[in-house]
């Protein structure tokens, strides 16, 4: 298993970054990061639109999944199956979202590896056309070297995290009509939704702040091009509507 990530993983984002930091200005491996970070997002653009398409599939059928729920609040094997044939009928794979985070946690992974390790160019695992450049920027703009901790760029992935999260998450949930006092449904509903807009961000912004800065700076340009690509997506989606 740990031949096969290195192989497939550790090996193909390392030789990346020292090619990229090869031409890169002043040899700035983050620059580098940024610049891989960028390539890999725009592999999974597909995968992102996907997701950013179920996230506004599920706003509109919000109020048709309120009452399905209700009908079927007592058999909760019919209200599954009916949730899926509604899911098959709008084409919503809800799963969508749970495997773009699912790519990148070996990414993630394999990029920690390499900077726990202070990111010393080894020769052996270069490819044979790669060049290794003979001096490197390991510093994040000449601010913090990229095997520390740095809490400034943690609070900026908390930060950005938040309103990625804001832009793609669904509107939370609104209560059945007539209804006095939320069922214990809607009331977890509401409590996971408040959870992932304002606890989330904060337990990311503690972990980005565990890992080297060369991680949060990744995580960092993720949410960037993640916000992006949100405010890109709605645009279009409006002059359509128009």
């Amino acid at each position: 298993m740990i031949g096969f990530f290195n192989i497939i993983l550790f090996q193909p984002l390392y030789n990346a970054l020292v090619w990229l930091s090869g031409v890169m200005p002043g040899h700035s491996i983050a620059l580098a990061i940024i610049a891989l970070t960028v390539i890999i997002k725009t592999l999974l653009t597909p995968l992102y639109h996907k997701s950013s398409k179920t996230q506004r599939k599920l706003k509109e059928i919000e109020p048709e999944l309120s009452k399905l729920k209700e009908q079927h609040k007592d058999d909760k094997q019919l209200q599954a199956q009916k949730m899926m044939e509604l899911y098959r009928e709008h084409g919503i794979n809800p799963l969508t979202g749970f495997m773009v985070l699912l790519i990148q946690l070996p990414i993630i992974l394999a990029l920690f590896y390499v900077f726990s390790k202070g990111f010393e160019l080894n020769l052996d695992i270069l490819y044979p056309f790669v060049s290794s450049p003979e001096v490197v920027d390991r510093t994040v703009f000449g601010w913090i070297l990229l095997t520390e901790k740095s809490y400034w760029l943690a609070l900026l992935v908390g930060l950005t995290q938040y309103v990625q999260i804001r832009l793609t998450l669904p509107p939370l949930p609104q209560r059945l009509p007539k209804s006095d006092t939320p069922s214990f449904k809607e009331d977890l509903a509401r409590s996971m939704n408040m959870q992932m807009r304002y606890v989330m961000p904060v337990i990311i912004t503690v972990i980005a702040s565990q890992f080297p800065s060369a991680i949060a700076l990744y995580w960092l340009t993720g949410n960037l091009f993640a916000i992006g690509h949100e405010l890109i997506v709605r645009s279009k989606a409006k002059k359509l509507v128009v």
